[in-house]
């Protein structure tokens, strides 16, 4: 593993976490991006730890060179303090990286040791991605924005759940939903707070449909992406009578993240039934197979991404296996596939 930070002192603290493990192994570190490209051609690391923000080669660009070059999993560490900090990182995502880690309390973060585990778990990703998916991915298709038509009450629902490799998907999928999906999308990400926000920004820039952070109470509209916040579950909610809102909650996490999928999609069975469906995208863990269950036993449809363009197959996979699927889709194929079912779910309308 080669570290690469402009801190002499966080190279040395990132590497004690590392090396500490027994799973990984630090083989060198670089100072910058034009050293960790020296190393990376010299000692051939499978996975690159990548500060962000650097002088002379940034985090982005050296990425950049990175999976042009010679692809490999790549983990930002980020200090994100400000929305272009923020914005910088979820870039790198869709360039190519496996994972993010915040970085505590800024560039110099002499309690970085807290988040130790979190380092790790970021790295236990990165040594099971597809690096085969990773150049399908690198360039994200962007749609041409057209105008947003007038809101309405939204009758059907799109439920879709992404991990690690999540917001390079997201970036192909969500753009590519035509301006009259006639449906409201929601969307989990795991994701801490405050990224959510900047990356609803960024997903909304290059969109037919409105994307933004949902907030609590607001009303459920058609042609609107609603991205859970980072830290807290999502959840569709409508009392007797009255219309369908969004409900936020803090409570524990689920699966060990928060927002988790799997309340937010048995809340859209619920309310939605054989008007929705739902997607498990790339990521970690089995967050959102349950959900698909319920997603389906209402009578909604299942969409499922591959294994070739999954940048990690264990939610698809969980979700396979769980709740089976209507379809499965390579990443590309996703957005038609949701318009396709959407049509389905409209003739069978009660």
């Amino acid at each position: 593993m080669l570290v690469v930070d402009d801190s002499a002192f966080m190279r040395r603290l990132i590497t004690q976490i590392i090396d500490a493990s027994p799973e990984f192994r630090v083989i060198g570190t670089a100072r910058n991006g034009r050293d960790a490209l020296r190393q990376i051609h010299a000692l051939n690391p499978d996975i690159v730890t990548l500060d962000v923000e650097m002088p002379e080669l940034d985090g982005l660009q050296t990425l950049g060179y990175i999976m042009s070059e010679t692809p490999r999993a790549v983990v930002m560490l980020s200090a994100a303090g400000t929305p272009g900090s923020m914005d910088l990182t979820l870039r790198c995502l869709e360039l190519g990286a496996v994972d993010f880690v915040r970085k505590p309390s800024g560039p110099i973060s002499l309690d970085l040791a807290s988040i130790g585990e979190t380092v790790l778990a970021a790295l236990a990703a990165a040594s099971q991605v597809n690096l085969g998916g990773v150049p399908l991915l690198a360039r994200p298709r962007v749609a041409v924005p057209s105008p947003r038509r007038a809101p309405a009450r939204a009758a059907l629902a799109v439920a879709i759940a992404a991990s690690t490799g999540g917001p390079r998907a997201l970036a192909e999928v969500i753009p590519n939903l035509p301006d009259d999906l006639d449906a409201a999308v929601f969307v989990v990400q795991h994701m801490p707070p405050g990224f959510t926000r900047s990356l609803a920004a960024r997903l909304d820039s290059m969109s037919h449909l409105r994307v933004t952070e949902a907030q609590e109470g607001e009303a459920i509209e058609n042609n609107h992406v609603y991205l859970a916040p980072g830290g807290r579950h999502m959840r569709v909610a409508q009392a007797p009578g009255g219309p369908r809102v969004l409900v936020l909650d803090d409570g524990a996490t689920i699966w060990g993240v928060k927002p988790a999928a799997d309340p937010l999609f048995e809340s859209v069975a619920r309310h939605f039934g054989r008007q929705s469906v739902g997607v498990v995208l790339t990521g970690m863990g089995r967050d959102g197979a349950d959900g698909l269950q319920s997603i389906r036993s209402a009578g909604g449809a299942g969409i499922v991404q591959d294994k070739g363009t999954s940048t990690i197959y264990g939610m698809p996979h969980a979700a396979l296996v769980r709740a089976g699927a209507d379809q499965v889709a390579a990443l590309g194929d996703v957005a038609g596939a949701v318009v396709q079912h959407l049509d389905a779910r409209r003739m069978v309308r009660t």
